[in-house]
């Protein structure tokens, strides 16, 4: 009898035995199965919101050729688009177009002053969204409004850029279009801007009164500058240590009955290329550009137009003008 017993709790503590060893081998399973988990779902979260910096993104058709375009952060083939202003462009509207397109796109610029209507924290954050992307942020022309409300008072354009270097401001547009002044007066904004720590971007045009959607009748009444008075201030300006030039597409090919590719042609003969933007909003007008200087063009285009641009630098698409004809040569 007390043999029986004994054998009978031999076999139950081995049956425990089996039982506890079979439930620890399930945990451990378990538990490895949740950091493994873990790691694939961070891996996703690091892929996913880590922008890309380079030109050649990882997808399914490498196989297919394609120009070669520089990588950011570029000295030429520049996008800049065009931020909140016509459209409402949000922190998760751009946060998305970044994740996707953001390889293509080196500057975002406020237009219309924009920024000054926006919360502050919601002004940095998008700014910084930005800056993780790799790319510069600009104030679009909006120190013309400070110029014109305190007749060019030294202490409120230096109160002005004080206030874009602490918000995170990369590049301060200094726009003149709907303004007279000097051209020494406007070199001494160039390099006050750069004593900021700001880089300086004049906006040049030929058009008297642009920048405000003015009808075609209205700038042609305003009437335009020779095209000698552009380069010869661009050139002044790049001395005074301008980072960019940006070229006003009113009067040029923006607003006007015929384009004035003559302007373009004498610009572009006359100054660096790598210092030179091309306002562009229009993909006829980018277009043109593309086929004329090629696809490492300098050029400010819309938000919306984006996508369009890439394909058509790097060759992969375009009109009946242009399909196939866009190529680069890289060593």
């Amino acid at each position: 009898m007390a043999a029986r017993t004994a054998l009978s709790n031999l076999r139950a503590g081995r049956n425990l035995g089996t039982a506890s060893s079979s439930c620890l081998s399930s945990c451990v399973t378990s538990t490895l199965r949740h950091r493994e988990f873990l790691a694939r779902s961070q891996a996703k979260a690091l892929s996913t919101s880590s922008p890309v910096q380079g030109n050649n993104v990882a997808t399914s058709f490498e196989f297919l050729p394609s120009n070669e375009l520089v990588t950011k952060p570029r000295q030429y083939g520049l996008t800049e688009i065009r931020g909140p202003y016509y459209t409402p462009v949000g922190q998760t509207y751009l946060k998305e177009l970044l994740k996707d397109w953001g390889t293509y796109v080196d500057g975002i610029k406020f237009a219309g002053g924009s920024f000054s209507l926006m919360p502050k924290d919601r002004l940095k954050d998008l700014i910084e969204l930005a800056h993780e992307h790799g790319c510069y942020v600009s104030t679009g022309g909006f120190i013309e409004r400070v110029l014109a409300s305190s007749a060019g008072d030294r202490t409120a354009i230096e109160k002005y850029l004080q206030a874009c270097k602490d918000i995170g401001f990369d590049v301060v547009e200094l726009s003149s279009g709907f303004l007279s002044i000097p051209a020494e007066d406007w070199a001494m904004l160039i390099e006050l801007t750069a004593a900021y720590g700001l880089k300086p971007k004049p906006e040049i045009g030929i058009q008297w009164g642009a920048g405000g959607d003015a009808s075609i009748e209205e700038l042609e009444a305003e009437g335009t500058r020779d095209p000698g008075w552009l380069i010869n201030r661009a050139k002044t300006f790049l001395q005074a240590g301008a980072d960019m030039i940006m070229i006003e597409s009113e009067g040029i090919t923006e607003n006007v009955r015929e384009w004035r590719t003559d302007v373009i042609s004498a610009i572009t003969a006359a100054l660096p290329k790598e210092k030179i933007m091309f306002e562009a909003a229009d993909p006829k007008v980018f277009t043109y550009h593309i086929q004329n200087q090629g696809a490492s063009a300098n050029l400010f285009i819309d938000h919306s137009q984006i996508v369009q641009l890439a394909c058509l630098r790097r060759g992969i698409w375009g009109t009946g003008s242009t399909f196939g004809r866009i190529v680069t040569f890289r060593n």
